[in-house]
C-alpha cells in the first residue's frame, strides 16, 4: 500500500522507547524521495591533510593499517579539534555545582578520527567489503585500547557524510568519542530493552525480523527499516546472533558487515540521489552487568538526511516521518545495485 493512501499512525519502538508519528499526507510517493542537498563527489585531484603524503599536517597518529607502512590503507589519529581533552582521562572527578541538582565533570576522554582511505576521491562505499571490514576492525582495535581506562564508560563510533550531516572534511572519515559517562539516549535504550525483556523474556533487537521491514541479509547480519523509524529511509544493520558489544566482532563478521554496509550505502545513494547521511554504532556501555547481557544488543544505524528537525521534534523527542517503514523497505529492496 502506498504511503499516501494510509492514515497517520503513532508507533512506539521497543528498542529505543521512542514514539514516532507517521504522516504520509506530508509527503509525495516514497519512491519519489530524493535528497535536497546531494553530496558532491570530490575532485579526484584534490588533496587535503587526510590524504597520503600529508600526514605531517594532521594531529598525532594513534595507529595505521598496515602498521609501520608508508603505503597505509587506514589511519587512526587524534582529532585536531577535540570535543574532550585526553590529558590523564582516569583523573576525572565529580565536582558538585552550587546548585544541588547539577553536576560537573572535567571534559576528559578521547576524540579520534578514522581516515578510511588514503585517497581523497574514494568514499567508504567505493571500498571493497573486505576493506570496509578493515575499517570496522580499526574501530574495534581502538575501542579495545581505550577500555584500559577505567573512567571511560561509553565509546560512540559515528560517521558524518556531507556538510549538512555535520562533516567538516570531504575526505572519507569517521570519528570516535570515548566518554566518562553513559549518554542518556543509551541509558534510555537499555531501559527500554530491559522492559521488553522483563515482559517477554526475549531480546527486542533479536525480535526485529519482520519480512515487511527486511531490506537484505548476509551470513551474519540483516538490514531493516525499523518498525518505528524516526527518519525516512532509516536503516538498522543488526547482528543475527545476540551480541551486546560491538567490540566483540570477529574478523569474519567484520568483513560480512562490510559487504552489507556497502550494499546499504549504495542503495541509499542510488535511490535518494547520494544524500548526506550519518551512521552510528549503537552498542552497550563498556561495563554492564551479567543480567544486562541478556537483553542488550548492538546495531549499526544509518540515517540519510532528508528532512529537517524542527521545534516539535526538539520539544517532544517525537519525530514526524512522512514515509511508512514498510514502504521504505520495499523501495530499498527493489533498488538494483551492480556488483
Amino acid at each position: 500500500m502506498a504511503s499516501a493512501a494510509r492514515s497517520p499512525q503513532l508507533r512506539k519502538d521497543a528498542v529505543t522507547n521512542r514514539w514516532g508519528i507517521f504522516s504520509p499526507a506530508r509527503a509525495k510517493r516514497p519512491s519519489d524521495f530524493k535528497s535536497k542537498s546531494p553530496t558532491i563527489n570530490s575532485n579526484p585531484n584534490q588533496e587535503c591533510p587526510f590524504c597520503i603524503g600529508h600526514e605531517h599536517e594532521c594531529a598525532p597518529e594513534i595507529f595505521r593499517v598496515p602498521p609501520d607502512n608508508s603505503d597505509w590503507k587506514i589511519r587512526v589519529i587524534q582529532n585536531l579539534y577535540p570535543a574532550l581533552s585526553r590529558q590523564n582521562p582516569d583523573s576525572n572527578a565529580v565536582v558538585q555545582d552550587s546548585n544541588a541538582n547539577s553536576m560537573i565533570l572535567e571534559g576528559l576522554g578521547f576524540h579520534d578520527v578514522v581516515i578510511e582511505s588514503p585517497l581523497h576521491s574514494i568514499q567508504l562505499c567505493d571500498l571493497s567489503p573486505q576493506d570496509i571490514g578493515d575499517v570496522v576492525l580499526a574501530y574495534r582495535t581502538r575501542i579495545l585500547q581505550i577500555m584500559c581506562y577505567n573512567s571511560i564508560k561509553y565509546v560512540q563510533v559515528f560517521k558524518n557524510h556531507g556538510v549538512s550531516a555535520g562533516a567538516s572534511m570531504s575526505h572519507s572519515h569517521s570519528q570516535m568519542l570515548a566518554l566518562p559517562i553513559v549518554p542518556p539516549t543509551v541509558s534510555a535504550r537499555l531501559d527500554s530493552m530491559k522492559e521488553y525483556f522483563d515482559q517477554t523474556q526475549k531480546c527486542s533487537v533479536c525480535e526485529v525480523q519482520g519480512e515487511d521491514h527486511l531490506i537484505d541479509a548476509s551470513t551474519h547480519f540483516i538490514s531493516v527499516v525499523p518498525f518505528a523509524a524516526s527518519f525516512p529511509f532509516e536503516i538498522w544493520i543488526i547482528p543475527r546472533d545476540h551480541s551486546p558489544h560491538f567490540h566483540e566482532i570477529n574478523d569474519e563478521k567484520a568483513a560480512d558487515l562490510g559487504g552489507l554496509l556497502k550494499l546499504m550505502l549504495k542503495k541509499l545513494a542510488l535511490q535518494l540521489d547520494n544524500p548526506p547521511f550519518n551512521f552510528m554504532i549503537q552498542t552497550s556501555p563498556l561495563d554492564i552487568t551479567a543480567s544486562e547481557l541478556s537483553f542488550s544488543h548492538w546495531f549499526l544505524q544509518i540515517v540519510p538526511q532528508l528532512t529537517g528537525v524542527g521545534g516539535f521534534e526538539i520539544g517532544t523527542g517525537c519525530y514526524i516521518n512522512p514515509v511508512f517503514p514498510e514502504d521504505a523497505a520495499k523501495v530499498l529492496r527493489e533498488v538494483s545495485v551492480s556488483k
